[in-house]
C-alpha cells in the first residue's frame, strides 16, 4: 500500500505538457545505469510529440530545487489500464526510500484521474530495490518473459527477464483512503 516520505523539502511537480528537454534529461540521468535505451535515439520533436499526448503524465520529484526522480504514467498504453511507463530515482538518490514516495504519488494520481488498473514492467537490469518496492505497494506479478540477449556468445550474458506487475483488483477507493492517512 502507499508509503509517503514525510519531508517538507520534497515536492512533486507535474506539467502539462512536460518540457521535453527536462524529461529527456531525467530519462537519461535515471536510466543510463539500468540500460534504458528505448528512447535514446528520439529527436526533440519525438519527445515533444510523445509528451504532448493527453494520456501521458510526468510527475517529477524535487528536494528543494534539485530533481531527484520521476514517474511517467500512460493512460493509453499497450494493455488495459494506466501503465507506469518509467519510474526511477537519480543513482545518487537510490536506496533512500524516495522511490516508494514517487510510486505512491503516481499510483494515487492515476486512480484520482480514473484508472481502473495500474500496471508496469520491469527487468533484471532494474534497481535491486524496485521489485521489493512494487510488491510492498501491492503489485503482483502476472507475467514473466525471458528474452535472448543478442550480440553476445551463448552463455556469456544471461538472458534478461521481463516481469509485468499490476495492482490486483481493489475497491475503488482503497488506495485513496490509504493515501489520505499519509502526510
Amino acid at each position: 500500500m502507499p508509503a509517503f516520505v514525510d519531508d517538507p523539502d520534497l515536492r512533486i511537480l507535474a506539467a502539462k505538457p512536460p518540457a521535453a528537454p527536462f524529461v529527456r534529461w531525467l530519462y537519461t540521468a535515471v536510466g543510463w545505469a539500468v540500460q534504458w535505451d528505448g528512447r535514446a535515439a528520439w529527436t526533440d520533436a519525438a519527445w515533444t510529440e510523445h509528451l504532448a499526448r493527453p494520456s501521458v503524465t510526468v510527475l517529477a520529484l524535487f528536494r528543494r530545487d534539485t530533481p531527484m526522480g520521476f514517474v511517467e504514467l500512460d493512460a493509453a498504453s499497450s494493455e488495459p489500464g494506466t501503465e507506469i511507463a518509467y519510474l526511477g530515482m537519480l543513482p545518487t538518490q537510490q536506496g533512500r526510500g524516495l522511490g516508494k514516495h514517487v510510486l505512491s504519488v503516481g499510483v494515487t494520481h492515476a486512480f484520482a484521474v480514473g484508472a481502473s488498473r495500474i500496471w508496469l514492467h520491469t527487468d533484471n537490469f532494474d534497481s535491486p530495490h524496485a521489485i521489493a518496492n512494487y510488491r510492498a505497494r501491492g503489485f503482483v506479478t502476472y507475467r514473466v518473459t525471458t528474452h535472448e540477449e543478442r550480440g553476445y556468445p551463448p552463455g556469456e550474458v544471461p538472458a534478461p527477464s521481463t516481469a509485468a506487475l499490476a495492482l490486483p483488483p481493489l475497491p475503488a477507493n482503497a488506495f485513496a483512503l490509504a493515501s489520505r492517512a499519509a502526510p
